[in-house]
């Protein structure tokens, strides 16, 4: 299950481009929190704070408690806008979420059990197709990372989402067997196959 983080914010009593230029003067970022039935809160985050954890892995899959004036809002970060030169996280959007709140979030790949691979222990090469999966899931049971293990396949194998066992009440959005990873040959038998092609010709 995703860890939950705890992030301290303060209110913006004013939206608008003028405000959100003054707070990142300050050295705060501009937040919304919205979703729930709820009004929208227009919030400020410090800025260095929240940097350091917007490039911890997998932050669009944490939850996080947002305390603002003693009320504690429980939220996931669905988008993040940053400076197209510098690259500086300009505004957050959090939604509000509850336990039960069932939503779809892409999730990290983390590919296991490699040196159990026949094909890998040859020399071939894991070709992955999908680093993020998108799934469905309820907010807390939302997976840090979908595992998908090498074990037994060899060259030429497909790695398919029907081979990957995710946790209870995670489902992938696309109905189809998708593929996740392939193993391909190494670069000296496809040269050698090459090779005995244009012999055989």
């Amino acid at each position: 299950m995703t860890q939950v983080i705890a992030l301290a914010a303060e209110v913006r009593e004013r939206a608008g481009k003028g405000t959100a230029r003054q707070t990142r003067r300050d050295g705060r970022i501009p937040a919304v929190i919205y979703g729930n039935k709820q009004a929208p809160l227009t919030i400020s985050l410090d800025l260095r704070g929240f940097t350091r954890i917007l490039h911890q892995p997998g932050f669009f899959t944490h939850l996080f408690d947002v305390t603002v004036d003693g009320a504690t809002h429980r939220v996931l970060p669905r988008d993040v806008q940053f400076h197209p030169v510098s690259d500086v996280a300009l505004h957050v959007d959090f939604l509000r979420v509850s336990g039960d709140t069932r939503i779809t979030v892409m999730v990290p790949v983390e590919f296991v059990n490699q040196d159990k691979s026949a094909g890998l222990k040859k020399g071939g090469v894991l070709n992955i197709v999908r680093h993020e999966i998108e799934v469905t899931a309820v907010a807390d049971n939302i997976p840090e990372h979908i595992t998908v293990s090498c074990e037994g396949f060899d060259v030429g194998d497909s790695i398919h989402i029907s081979s990957v066992k995710l946790p209870e009440g995670v489902k992938p959005t696309i109905d189809r067997d998708f593929t996740i990873a392939t193993i391909a040959a190494p670069s000296g038998l496809k040269s050698e196959a090459a090779e005995g092609e244009t012999a055989a010709s």
